[in-house]
């Protein structure tokens, strides 16, 4: 049996003899977690892999003087879209309904319209939510501070 194997086998032992009130607070804290390590990702404009996002094409028919200003999904990382659940089974961090279907098309780098006259348009592929080797390594940590080992 690999070190690992026994490893991980011992950790689901102990999560699972916690209490279900345990198993709750220990997911709520881990989705947190997760949250604001997903939320520190986007601002540095980076995929999970640690690559960094394709910017943005640019836009010649606008003539718009100066610059976009504003950094890709900045307001779409916020608290306010980006939220967490945590219950006996499962820890979720997810975008809330309203913006969905807009962080998919990011996402999955999909065909979508700007507004409701434009054309339809391919965006790139920027994986905004995704666990990584990084991820892994914190929710170990949190579950290791957690039961005290």
């Amino acid at each position: 049996m690999n070190k690992l194997e026994y490893f991980n086998q011992r950790l689901e032992g102990l999560i699972a003899a916690l209490s279900p009130k345990a198993r709750k607070a220990l997911a709520a804290t881990i989705a947190k977690k997760l949250r604001t390590s997903q939320q520190q990702r986007i601002k540095r404009q980076q995929a999970p892999d640690g690559t960094p996002y394709v910017p943005r094409k640019p836009q010649p028919l606008r003539k718009k003087k100066g610059r976009v200003k504003r950094e890709m999904f900045c307001k779409l990382r916020t608290n306010r879209y980006l939220k967490t659940k945590g219950s006996s089974d499962s820890a979720v961090v997810e975008f809330t309904d309203r913006v969905q279907r807009m962080a998919r098309v990011h996402h999955y780098g999909l065909r979508d319209k700007v507004s409701a006259h434009n054309k339809i348009i391919k965006y790139e592929n920027r994986a905004l939510i995704a666990i990584y080797k990084i991820d892994y390594e914190l929710i170990k940590k949190i579950i290791y501070l957690y039961i005290k080992l």
